[in-house]
């Protein structure tokens, strides 16, 4: 007959007593590092579950899906987080499903304890993840520990390791190239992120097919490599616009709409009337792009679309036991064009 595991089980096993066992679980212990290695080890490998409710107890579920995200600085909005949020909100309530949020920090070393103390201690039945980098430590440790969760992003093209909804940010830059060189622009610059950030390098590849199905070749020397903020935008602009005529870029590509924003403001201060002049694209689409002077030509992704997808699949997969097909899905975005690539008028040559 299967008997239960209990606390007084755990701590045999890890050579503690049950107390400590229940502190720890309840983050409210102080021991060694070795101790709570020990107790967490014996948790697993007895596979010991506590939940808090007695629903929870009886299905050995907690309708609850966790999700964390990196919180923007203090004077910085976030509408693409906002809206992401918001449709995982409406798709888990259709489902009696609640969606557990706690943020996270760039320098934390601790995610990876926090995902394994929610989902052990049976706070959460899985997790929606998103943000993946290379060589991201979160889906080899949630799929070692079959942990469930879908992710907003991908790892690399080849992995299908994991079920994920994802953006195709080069199809997005590859428009707006397309459109800039329809408007007859052909110094093309690009505002990109770091070389480590695997979104910034999607959106890249999309910059070099766009030339080489216009037939143009790309000059590395107006390609700026920053962090996605506006101060960045407004300085790398700045620079483009001092480089030489025969080399001077007549329009750029961002990465996102707040690097955009800044390059509006080095061109307008520079005296160059953008839309007219030098035509300025952005991504993400945020609310406020429209509202612009002049409104800026932005890539728009379907993150609402995206975020109830996501709830979709991870609670048909607790439901059922399998993931609906497509197990990997890559959505195309859709460039949405305003003023700030309107009118230009090329150079006599």
């Amino acid at each position: 007959m299967f008997k239960s595991v209990t606390l007084k089980d755990v701590a045999a096993k890890a050579g503690v007593s049950y107390q400590t066992v229940s502190k720890v679980i309840n983050n409210k212990a102080n021991v060694s590092p070795e101790t709570e290695k020990r107790i967490w080890d014996a948790i697993a490998d007895l596979r010991y579950t506590t939940n808090y409710s007695a629903r929870s107890l009886r299905r050995r579920r907690s309708n609850t899906i966790g999700y964390t995200w990196e919180p923007a600085p203090p004077d910085q909005s976030n509408p693409i987080l906002d809206t992401f949020l918001q449709s995982m909100f409406r798709a888990a309530e259709e489902k009696d499903y609640y969606l557990l949020c706690f943020p996270y920090h760039a320098d934390d070393k601790n995610l990876l304890k926090v995902y394994r103390q929610l989902y052990d201690t049976g706070r959460v039945d899985g997790f929606v993840i998103s943000r993946l980098n290379y060589k991201d430590p979160t889906v080899p440790y949630l799929l070692e520990r079959n942990m469930p969760f879908v992710g907003f992003g991908r790892l690399d093209e080849a992995d299908k390791s994991f079920p994920y909804v994802d953006v195709d940010g080069g199809e997005g830059v590859a428009q707006a190239i397309a459109h800039l060189v329809s408007l007859g622009h052909r110094k093309i610059a690009a505002l990109a992120w770091p070389e480590d950030s695997r979104v910034g390098n999607n959106r890249m590849e999309g910059y070099y097919q766009g030339h080489a199905k216009a037939g143009l070749m790309p000059d590395p020397r107006l390609v700026i490599r920053g962090e996605g903020s506006s101060l960045v935008g407004f300085e790398a602009t700045t620079r483009l616009l001092g480089l030489p005529m025969e080399i001077r870029p007549t329009a750029v590509v961002c990465m996102n709409d707040v690097m955009a924003i800044g390059a509006m403001q080095a061109v307008q201060q520079a005296g160059i009337q953008v839309g007219r002049d030098f035509g300025v694209t952005g991504f993400d689409d945020t609310p406020t792009a429209r509202y612009l002077t002049p409104p800026l030509t932005s890539i728009s992704q379907p993150i609402s679309t995206i975020g109830e997808n996501l709830m979709k699949r991870l609670i048909e997969y607790l439901e059922t036991g399998a993931y609906p097909e497509p197990r990997c899905e890559l959505v195309a975005p859709m460039l949405e064009i305003r003023e700030s690539t309107a009118g230009y008028l090329p150079a006599k040559e």
